[in-house]
């Protein structure tokens, strides 16, 4: 492998490792072990109710209080992050023009 023309012998080797490995076990009839991932979207059934907001006990069967509030989406606060961006330099660059905007004024009027 090379970065920037600079070779990186270790990983090459460890890519020939691998495939040749990976060659191995599919000739061989193996079946492919692949590292899963964990999946952190998945609902697990041992999870307690208390976090789901509901309890389920047979004495107290009463749900608990949930607030629902909406929830702003990935887009909607990406723009309210770019509207703060804009205002902040908004702030910073036009009160420094109008600044400057005066100085000028008072030097052209004698001031």
């Amino acid at each position: 492998f090379k970065c920037g023309g600079f070779a990186f012998p270790v990983i090459a080797e460890a890519v020939e490792r691998w495939k040749i490995e990976k060659e191995a076990h599919l000739a061989r009839g193996d079946k492919e072990e692949e590292e899963e991932e964990e999946n952190i979207y998945a609902v697990n059934d041992n999870e307690s109710d208390e976090e789901n907001g509901m309890k389920t006990d047979g004495e107290d069967s009463q749900q608990k209080f949930i607030a629902h509030v909406p929830v702003p989406s990935q887009q909607e606060i990406e723009e309210a992050l770019v509207r703060r961006k804009k205002m902040e330099l908004l702030q910073k660059y036009a009160s420094e023009a109008l600044l400057a905007q005066s100085e000028e004024a008072k030097r052209l009027l004698g001031l």
